[in-house]
């Protein structure tokens, strides 16, 4: 086991603006592992937060990737429990300076039906009770990060860019509600965060991309719309269709993230 407990070697530091460092992705709902991910070392690290288990560090075409399993291995721990703090300071301490999360979604957006996939650009954290700071190890003093753009435009461009690559129809902006979970939410909330400007909804990207930008560590999403939001079909949503859709999606969105690491 190795030990990142070290709060002193991991002081916050400005935003991503180097493509030279180690690459992470976040694998969520149906992106249980990474294609072409070569030379894998099986990593658990000791965190300030508490042990991360199930790292895997390798490369891709040559390049070092880190892939972690966002709700662990076999997709056991639910999105409000999920240890965030614990995941991003274990990254961070492997020398990580950009992040690739794969969410899985609901749509809300008129374009977001299920199977789009949307690289989003802002996020309206509707979560609670959440540990959602490195404030209390990191310093005596608050430290209020900015947080107008929450994704890295230099990611985002890196994504879009993939896309046209390999000819993959995305959606390049999208407006992401991070409710609490892990229930789904009733038509009426759904129909609230419509009229705040939402298009997406799911239950990972905060506190994720917020702890990730008080490290320096760039963050971006690649979101696979699962379901429309409750309300907005005239069919039930059952999980039997959305794992239909994620599995259908996931090639997609291998293809996405291995253009975008190459």
């Amino acid at each position: 086991m190795t030990d990142a407990n070290s709060p002193s070697s991991l002081s916050p530091s400005a935003p991503y603006s180097n493509s030279e460092g180690i690459t992470a992705v976040i694998g969520g709902s149906g992106f249980y592992h990474l294609n072409n991910l070569a030379d894998v070392e099986m990593l658990t690290l000791n965190t300030p937060y508490g042990n991360v288990a199930g790292l895997q560090k390798g490369q891709v075409a040559g390049k070092p990737v880190i892939f972690m399993m966002r709700h662990g291995d076999g997709h056991k721990v639910p999105p409000h429990k999920i240890n965030y703090r614990a995941n991003i300071w274990a990254l961070k301490s492997l020398g990580v300076d950009r992040i690739i999360a794969v969410n899985a979604v609901g749509g809300i957006g008129d374009d977001c039906g299920p199977g789009a996939i949307v690289i989003p650009n802002q996020i309206i954290d509707y979560s609670y009770g959440r540990e959602h700071t490195f404030a209390d190890v990191l310093t005596d003093e608050i430290n209020h990060v900015e947080f107008a753009e929450p994704y890295s435009p230099d990611l985002i461009q890196l994504l879009l860019q993939a896309a046209k690559s390999i000819a993959l129809p995305v959606l390049g902006e999208g407006c992401y509600a991070c409710t609490q979970g892990p229930r789904l939410e009733t038509a009426a909330e759904i129909a609230r965060l419509k009229r705040d400007g939402n298009t997406l909804v799911g239950m990972t990207a905060m506190p994720e991309a917020a702890l990730a930008r008080e490290l320096g560590i760039a963050y971006g999403s690649v979101c696979i719309v699962a379901n429309w939001g409750a309300g907005l079909s005239e069919q039930a949503i059952t999980l039997a269709d959305i794992h239909a859709i994620l599995a259908q999606a996931a090639d997609k969105v291998q293809g996405l993230v291995g253009e975008a690491l190459g």
